[in-house]
């Protein structure tokens, strides 16, 4: 089957820049937390306006953190909170040049099968295991990444058919079904700990 490409309902430039560059599609993965799915892979773009170029993981890792903060939280802010994750993002980035000479491609660049592969992503900072198969299901269903068993590894998420994740938007419909599913998610986390 062959992967059908990430669409979310944002600039088409940004949705552009998440399909040419590795280190902007595993930002908005950083940044997939407490905001939109939308706002999150929508400010890699915002951000290389704001730098004046492509995102680079040796500048990032560099990068003075608190000139780094000032960038995320310009109006408007790059995530609700900006200084959190100015210092996530330069955490991965600094965790890309030590281990993968700061290409982010290189991160799912061959591992010998889908295990491998949601290791290394558990690894990055700020990834715990959720996060870390959303984003395997999100590179095998839309970039083609899929070394042996990535479905597998990445649970529920690598399952085909279903609207659990940013790994099944296509389209507004798509998205609606994937914001239908994280409410029956957490309305039955409430259910089950107002139960317990």
């Amino acid at each position: 089957m062959e992967p059908m490409t990430l669409a979310l309902p944002i600039d088409p430039a940004a949705n552009q820049l998440l399909l040419h560059s590795p280190l902007a599609l595993l930002t908005g993965m950083v940044l997939d937390q407490q905001v939109s799915m939308e706002k999150a892979f929508s400010s890699p773009y915002v951000l290389t306006q704001r730098l004046g170029h492509d995102l680079d993981a040796r500048e990032l890792a560099g990068y003075d953190p608190e000139a780094l903060v000032a960038l995320f939280a310009q109006p408007p802010a790059l995530h609700r909170f900006p200084k959190a994750m100015a210092a996530r993002v330069q955490e991965v980035c600094r965790a890309l040049v030590e281990h993968y000479d700061g290409d982010a491609a290189r991160l799912w660049a061959d591992p010998a099968d889908g295990r491998e592969l949601l290791a290394r992503i558990a690894a990055l900072p700020g990834f715990g295991r959720q996060k870390a198969q959303i984003f395997l299901a999100l590179l095998g269903k839309r970039f083609g990444v899929q070394p042996p068993g990535w479905r597998e590894a990445a649970g529920g998420y690598g399952d085909a058919d279903v609207h659990r994740s940013v790994a099944d938007v296509t389209d507004a419909e798509s998205l609606r079904l994937v914001r239908e599913y994280k409410q029956q998610m957490k309305a039955a986390a409430k259910a089950k700990a107002a139960g317990a």
